[in-house]
């Protein structure tokens, strides 16, 4: 059966959607399904349809994923086709509405910045994400705020969870890995955008490709932003105090050479977003400057603070 075929059955039907919001643009318009006695939701995606390879490769890759709870699940198991108003030829897949929004809405909502304790919760459940992707082969290619989206909780007491969305730019376990695979610029690691300081394996887009977005994202909660350095190329400017565990993760998913970098199952170990970190370590996660006020607490040492930089560039 083709991803192109019409909706038939007891299937989604658009007849029976209507409107809610827009969601930056990103998503395009959000309906309600009020055919339904479930009253359920619904994302609807929709683009030009010379997009629309993208949109079939990033169907294709949440049904593969259906069934993980940290990807986006689709609602559609086809791409739709239409034409608007202008007489443009649009085409649309369904995936689940994520009511809370995405991860760029949630540190906007939070000034610009999230406290450490939801950075780590949010990097651990993308950790999980990226794991069942190269797990099979794939590379998201395009990890960025806006592709991590937010659903209300199925764990008691938690607040919310996070599935993986965006995979019309990744790349499939049969696609070659020599070739060039776009992304959103700031958020796409030194061998993709100067390939030229490069050389033989250090040039194939892989799992490392998502551990250093993985790294500009949990920059970004933070509270950094992206500085245009030269040409294509990006450094992240962080204001502040972060843990000496919170910077010791970042360097291990921000090595220039993708090689060097931790997979994600070694990062899924990492005190950063381990589930419990063992008594001995807990005093990593304190910024520095509540760390150098408890020692002078305890043990009556007067030291000179250390100034908080201007920034700090990754």
């Amino acid at each position: 059966m083709s991803i192109k075929q019409k909706l038939t059955g007891d299937q989604l039907k658009e007849s029976s959607l209507k409107p809610l919001s827009v969601l930056e643009g990103i998503y395009g318009p959000f309906y309600l399904d009020n055919g339904s006695k479930s009253g359920k939701s619904y994302a609807k995606k929709t683009g030009l349809f010379k997009y629309s390879k993208y949109f079939e490769k990033e169907l294709r890759i949440l049904l593969r994923f259906h069934k993980n709870p940290f990807i986006v699940r689709s609602s559609s198991h086809h791409v739709h086709f239409e034409t608007n108003e202008k007489g443009e030829s649009l085409c649309s897949i369904y995936m689940e509405f994520a009511s809370l929004g995405n991860l760029n809405k949630m540190i906007s909502d939070a000034g610009g910045a999230l406290p450490e304790a939801i950075v780590m919760r949010a990097t651990r459940m993308i950790l999980q994400g990226l794991k069942a992707l190269h797990s099979e082969g794939y590379v998201h290619c395009d990890l960025k705020p806006t592709n991590v989206l937010f659903f209300p909780s199925t764990t008691p007491g938690q607040p919310w969870d996070l599935k993986l969305t965006g995979f019309g730019l990744s790349k499939e376990p049969t696609m070659d890995s020599r070739l060039y695979y776009p992304g959103t610029l700031q958020y796409m690691p030194r061998e993709a955008t100067e390939s030229f300081r490069f050389v033989e394996d250090d040039l194939l887009t892989g799992p490392a490709r998502d551990t250093w977005a993985l790294g500009r994202t949990v920059l970004e909660m933070f509270g950094a932003t992206p500085i245009i350095e030269r040409g294509n190329s990006y450094k992240w400017r962080l204001y502040g105090d972060i843990s000496p565990v919170a910077t010791d993760f970042l360097r291990r998913c921000l090595t220039m050479r993708p090689g060097d970098r931790a997979t994600v199952d070694e990062l899924l170990d990492h005190p950063f977003v381990a589930e419990k970190l063992p008594f001995y370590l807990c005093f990593l996660r304190l910024p520095s400057l509540v760390r150098k006020i408890a020692k002078e607490l305890l043990y009556g040492k007067h030291e000179e603070l250390t100034p908080i930089p201007d920034g700090l560039d990754w």
